[in-house]
């Protein structure tokens, strides 16, 4: 029973989450800010507020302004997948007074782009008149757009309107007022609504909503820039030429999708659709893309956004699919048709009026550009609407809010994993090859060279697929991340969400009892097969091969347990100065960015190969503390699958000397908290040109068969019996 105890408790340890919110966000990066910084002239922050994650900002006792942190009213996410941590300061009169970037993950930040210019770009928000973004709808400002880091600045703008108006509406600030939501009646989706009979009537009756930009409207909406280059790179064809004609539709509505899709693709998209989402239908054509051509798989589409109200919805590729034609009759050809899934977790609400904000951009200098933003308006027509009485309010409403958060958390994390269904499909298929080659090792290296050439094959999909594709690539910092889960409080549902890392962490947990920490090390882990298959590249340019004296070696094992203890130590302080220590992994730059990073951090990762291609998987022998945390729960093992002979290490030494790691002690024993399961020694094992053991046996083999008597027969012409056998 302690052993599958120990066993529960490293599995929590090891599947990588989110820690749960039990505190606020605010309540976190406060304590470390000055209230000066925030908002010249104060001294201090009064009592956060019970009911709302606000403080206020004081000066001499007098309240200045509201402090909030972005991310506890908004959940807008960028590149990252994570929200942008922006702490604002609003007035009384809804203008915000006070801006400061305290946190993100977005990588675009450290691919050259410098924090101080984001952070420069996030206070030029002050003086952001709130009341007058309500009116406007989020558009009274101009987003000043850095090259490079579009969708990155798009979210923060996103973030600081939204949260700003969500306070400023709490709180009554500049006479705005929270909005009840019971003014004037409510409408819903009429499921018995009449198509309309072709394209011709859809566009007519307002079902398809168009925007028409022509080569003219564009320069000279771009004469008005400040910047006067843009004026100078002025689109040189003629101005009645079509810049873009973008339309689209409310598709999720039955009767629209089955008029301009199709009863076959509207099934489809029904079956795509969670309860509760909606979705639009998209078509284009003209000299720009409403998509762009930098648009990525696994990325956000950073041309357009749907805007309702303090409602915005960004649209990543899981969202998104291709529309093959058009079904309604008189449909013109479109270069472009696709369909965006609005999720029911956004609010918005289709019986309300929205717009489809299209960005433009023009390139004024090699790596520069200027942006101006376009407005395609859509409302639902009225024959596809019908008056609906609200319904009165439950009166449990706390246990129904807490239900329905529980809900949407299960919904979420099914919704990510039915998107990632062929990433787990790949990884399901090399967890159960990986397993079915331990469990037969010894069939499956019997061929030296085509075990050789299995493993360079699967290490070259774990690089590539696993690695560079998906990102799967496991970290110490996910160790650092879910201990400060069991402190404040663990949730299942929090380590579901990424479905890889989950899958990956449980394996890795199984693996221990029967392979120890090798199975991840040895062929799962990115990196590490990035450090392999560098070096057999080096072996065949003949780059010399060093082995480190087997003292020295066995000193420096330790050090990876350091820097584990070490990390751990300082996460138990301060998880967030532990993640910047664990950038002693090189997992970041090589896997994740793909070395697109500031130049440190490329010269870092690289040094690590380098020294890889004179000492093999150098980094893990020495420095890894991901392999350290793992070697310690592998002690626990129940099965000791690698064969040896009593020969082994006396006096042979030929696997101690052939092993990649250096993990055979002189002795013959191997250190599994060292060994990486890459199965050399065990084709040594049965090696019949190599292993002196196997030759040993062979040749007595030889010997007893060449000494043994000839078979009972007839004897041989000339013998002194063969007359007396042919007369018998």
């Amino acid at each position: 029973m302690k052993l599958f105890r120990l066993l529960f408790v490293f599995l929590a340890l090891a599947l990588a989450g989110f820690p749960a919110a039990a505190r606020t966000v605010l309540d976190d990066l406060l304590p470390g800010i000055a209230a000066a910084d925030l908002v010249p002239g104060a001294d201090s922050f009064g009592q956060p507020r019970t009911d709302l994650a606000v403080v206020p900002v004081l000066k001499g006792g007098e309240t200045l302004a509201w402090a909030f942190v972005t991310s506890d009213f908004v959940g807008t996410t960028g590149y990252s997948g994570k929200p942008i941590h922006t702490l604002v300061a609003v007035d009384k009169n809804a203008r915000i007074v006070g801006l400061r970037l305290v946190k993100h993950s977005e990588p675009i930040v450290l691919i050259g782009i410098p924090e101080a210019k984001v952070r420069a770009l996030v206070e030029g928000y002050v003086g952001l008149d709130l009341v007058a973004e309500a009116q406007s709808g989020g558009t009274a400002h101009d987003v000043d757009i850095i090259s490079g880091a579009t969708v990155t600045v798009m979210v923060i703008d996103d973030s600081i309107v939204r949260s700003g108006l969500k306070v400023a509406r709490a709180l009554g600030l500049g006479g705005l007022v929270a909005e009840s939501g019971a003014s004037g009646p409510e409408y819903a989706i009429n499921p018995d609504a009449a198509p309309p009979a072709d394209w011709f009537q859809a566009e007519g009756d307002g079902t398809l909503r168009r925007l028409s930009l022509d080569v003219g409207q564009v320069n000279a909406a771009f004469d008005a820039h400040p910047d006067p280059r843009a004026r100078e790179r002025a689109l040189t064809e003629p101005p009645e030429t079509t810049f873009i004609e973008m339309q689209a539709a409310l598709v999720s509505v039955p009767a629209i999708g089955k008029a301009l899709l199709g009863e076959a693709a509207d099934a489809n998209l029904r079956g795509w659709l969670q309860p509760g989402d909606q979705a639009i239908a998209v078509v284009g054509r003209g000299l720009y893309s409403f998509k762009g051509s930098g648009y990525v798989r696994g990325g956000i589409f950073d041309r357009i956004v749907l805007i309702q109200d303090d409602v915005s919805v960004r649209f990543r590729d899981r969202d998104h699919r291709r529309l093959g034609s058009l079904a309604a009759e008189g449909a013109p050809e479109f270069t472009e048709a696709d369909l965006f899934r609005i999720p029911a977790a956004s609010g918005f609400d289709p019986a309300r009026p929205f717009r489809i904000q299209l960005l433009v951009h023009r390139e004024v200098g090699p790596i520069e550009k200027v942006f101006h933003t376009f407005d395609l308006g859509y409302q639902l027509p009225a024959k596809y609407l019908s008056a609906v009485t609200p319904p009165a309010p439950p009166p449990a409403v706390a246990a129904v809010t807490e239900r329905d958060e529980r809900s949407a958390q299960a919904d979420l994390w099914k919704r990510i994993w039915q998107d990632s269904q062929a990433k787990i499909a790949v990884l399901a298929a090399m967890l159960i090859v990986l397993t079915g080659v331990f469990f037969f090792q010894t069939w499956a290296v019997r061929n030296e060279r085509a075990f050789a050439i299995f493993r360079m094959a699967y290490l070259t999909v774990t690089l590539v697929v696993l690695g560079w594709m998906f990102n799967a690539q496991l970290s110490v910092v996910n160790l650092m991340a879910l201990f400060g889960s069991l402190v404040s409080g663990f949730s299942w549902q929090a380590f579901l969400l990424d479905p890889l890392t989950f899958i990956l962490w449980f394996a890795v947990a199984a693996a221990l009892l029967f392979w120890g920490r090798g199975a991840y090390c040895g062929w799962l882990c990115p990196f590490g097969a990035l450090q392999e298959i560098t070096n057999r590249i080096a072996r065949k340019l003949h780059v010399p091969q060093w082995t480190l004296p087997w003292g020295l070696h066995e000193r420096l094992w330790p050090v990876k347990y350091m820097i584990f203890l070490g990390l751990f130590g300082v996460s138990l302080v301060s998880v967030e100065q532990a993640e910047h220590l664990a950038e002693v992994e090189p997992f970041k730059t090589a896997i994740i960015l793909k070395f697109l990073r500031a130049w440190p951090f490329v010269a870092y990762a690289a040094a690590l190969l380098v020294a890889g291609l004179f000492v093999e998987r150098f980094y893990c022998r020495y420095l890894c503390p991901l392999g350290a945390a793992l070697a310690i729960p592998a002690r626990l093992r129940m099965f000791d699958w690698l064969k040896r002979y009593h020969e082994c290490g006396n006096p042979c030494q030929t696997c101690a000397r052939q092993c990649p790691v250096q993990s055979i002690h002189p002795t013959g024993e191997i250190n599994p908290n060292e060994c990486i399961n890459c199965l050399h020694c065990q084709v040594l094992y049965q090696s019949e040109t190599t292993c002196p053991v196997v030759i040993k046996k062979l040749k007595r083999r030889e010997a007893v068969a060449s000494s043994a008597p000839p078979k009972l027969g007839n004897p041989p012409a000339g013998h002194p019996n063969a007359a007396r056998v042919r007369n018998s």
